[in-house]
């Protein structure tokens, strides 16, 4: 029970304290991580919507229906 409940070593440090060290210790690399992350957050979010979008409307587009514009065809 004793070793669950002790903190770990400084030396093995976790996960927060890791990105800590990588990401958050200079200003100039914070700030870069922040906009590239929001940029490819931006680029997720909007290739999912577009892709949600495309699969529902699939032969309801004004470009799947093929006889729009067309004169209808008397016999």
């Amino acid at each position: 029970m004793e070793s669950i409940l002790k903190k770990p070593s400084p030396k093995n440090g976790g996960f927060y304290e890791s990105a800590y060290k990588l990401f958050m210790r200079r200003n100039s690399v914070y700030v870069t991580v922040i906009i590239i992350g929001a940029f490819a957050g931006e680029r997720a979010v909007d290739y999912g919507v577009k892709t949600l979008w495309e699969n529902n409307n699939k032969g309801k587009r004004y470009e799947d229906i093929s006889v729009l514009g067309q004169r209808p065809v008397e016999e």
